[in-house]
């Protein structure tokens, strides 16, 4: 794998933004591979990523986003983020009691789907430690008291090692609990969750169920990315499945999980791959 670097970048839509990039990347002898861009027409904003060949770059890396600070941010008041193909983020996962979630992201990364490396589970439960055995993956444990009395010391002891661990973005596979928001400022647009139904829709307990009692002919899953207010940040993905007077409780759940795999598989997915950047509440997902 040839060594690449891909610039994410926003700023007020303007005239020669693309051919002074694509100047700047091929003056400097870099070969581009991958460029999109989108135009928010309402906003007057832009948006863009780019990907290079490092191999015959002759700007050091570690250099590249001082030079591309210096000679157009303050020029274009741009926003941007640059990465590097072969330093590989390292994902976190949290898990409570259910399965399905984390059973399917251990899968892909064990396939070699993804460019990515686990250095722990965190829990607030034993129940799924046997998981983490089978994939000799790490699993640590913290629970949380009824009264969440000790919910500070507990997100400490696990900010500790998500530090230690170099930890770069966190997926909640089923995590059910609320993440503080010392901790979303720590990792703000890098919590990644999984959420039955189009949001906000049968929020609470038993949502399948509530759905079935609606007689509804579609349920739904929805990924997106913790701010402070509850499950009211920037959506990456959203799917459905067609259901019937046929289903019961019990194939809605397993519809929905099957569906909830799905949907936050691909998140990762366009987290992984750094094809998603966030602006306001929203997200623009490159193809």
């Amino acid at each position: 794998m040839k060594p690449t670097a891909t610039l994410l970048l926003h700023c007020p839509d303007q005239k020669g933004i693309i051919s002074e990039l694509t100047k700047f990347i091929t003056d400097n002898q870099g070969n581009i591979l991958y460029l999109d861009q989108y135009v928010d027409k309402q906003d007057g904003m832009f948006f863009m990523r780019i990907e290079w060949e490092l191999t015959t770059f002759i700007i050091p890396r570690d250099k590249i986003l001082e030079y591309i600070k210096t000679l157009y941010t303050q020029r274009y008041n741009m926003e941007c983020s640059l990465y590097f193909n072969d330093i590989r983020p390292r994902m976190a996962i949290f898990v409570s009691k259910m399965s399905h979630c984390l059973y399917d992201l251990l899968a892909r990364y064990k396939a070699g789907e993804w460019e990515v490396d686990i250095p722990c589970i965190i829990s607030n439960h034993e129940d799924l430690r046997y998981v983490a055995e089978q994939f000799n993956i790490p699993y640590y444990v913290w629970s949380i008291n009824k009264d969440h009395s000790n919910k500070y010391e507990v997100e400490q002891a696990e900010a500790e090692l998500l530090k230690k661990e170099r930890i770069t973005f966190i997926v909640l596979a089923r995590y059910m609990q609320i993440i503080s928001d010392d901790m979303v400022k720590a990792y703000p647009n890098h919590i990644i969750n999984i959420h039955h139904s189009f949001l906000p829709a049968f929020i609470g307990a038993r949502p399948y169920h509530q759905a079935w009692e609606r007689g509804v002919k579609i349920i739904g899953a929805t990924s997106h990315y913790v701010t402070a207010e509850l499950d009211a940040g920037p959506i990456i993905e959203q799917d459905v499945v067609r259901i019937s007077h046929k289903d019961t409780p019990e194939s809605l759940v397993r519809k929905g999980r099957d569906l909830e795999k799905i949907v936050l598989s691909r998140a990762v997915t366009k987290h992984i791959e750094r094809k998603i950047l966030t602006y306001h509440n929203k997200t623009i997902i490159f193809n």
